[in-house]
């Protein structure tokens, strides 16, 4: 990966990690000291994230991390629930056996974290479920796609995870998911993932 590239992937994954807050500014001097990269290499990463929707640009004001509210967070959920029913009914026509008990294995840790009330753990093995569901499916676009709503939502999505008993309710919802692309039915698998996330969205416009 060339040294653009690594230094846009190591300012997304901070702002992912939530480092910087909404509608913060992004000085290219700090930037270039806590990355150790260039003025170049940080404006080529901050256009990348522009592009992304991530990072917004003022005039006259530089480069600050894009609020995304809750009306255009629904409707980016809406367009990521489309695009990964679609993933899901990929991912039951291409599992294999091992993928099959991977997804299962996932499940369990889902259903121990919800038990010991471990909403961390349970955040965490949401996204690698998301995750290997992509890796099973194999749609490049579709990944592509997802790949950039999800920067976009993080902030949503880790808040969502902390409401009382959201855990308890999504994991059924994802042990549907996992029962479908397991069986091998498509239909199935993408009808448990759109209600899966519908159900995000009516929980973001009940916590806006």
């Amino acid at each position: 990966m060339a040294a653009e590239g690594k230094v846009y992937e190591q300012l997304k994954a901070a702002i992912l990690r939530g480092d910087y807050v909404p509608r913060q500014r992004l000085v290219e001097a700090e930037l270039c000291e806590d990355l150790g990269a260039s003025r170049f290499q940080v404006r080529r990463a901050l256009l990348t994230l522009e592009a992304d929707g991530i990072v917004e640009h003022l005039p006259n004001k530089g480069a600050r991390i894009r609020e995304i509210g809750v009306d255009e967070a629904v409707e980016i959920t809406e367009v990521r629930m489309v695009v990964e029913g679609l993933v899901a009914a990929r991912a039951a026509e291409r599992v294999d056996d091992a993928q099959a008990e991977a997804l299962l294995e996932i499940g369990r840790r889902m259903r121990a974290a919800v038990a010991e009330g471990d909403v961390a753990t349970y955040s965490e093995m949401n996204g690698v479920l998301h995750q290997t569901l992509r890796e099973i499916a194999h749609h490049e676009k579709a990944n592509g796609i997802i790949a950039r709503l999800h920067g976009q939502m993080v902030r949503h999505q880790y808040a969502l995870s902390r409401v009382p008993g959201r855990p308890s309710v999504s994991v059924v919802q994802h042990e549907d998911i996992i029962k479908a692309v397991v069986a091998r039915d498509p239909s199935a698998a993408e009808a448990a993932m759109r209600l899966h996330i519908s159900s995000v969205i009516d929980a973001l416009r009940a916590n806006s």
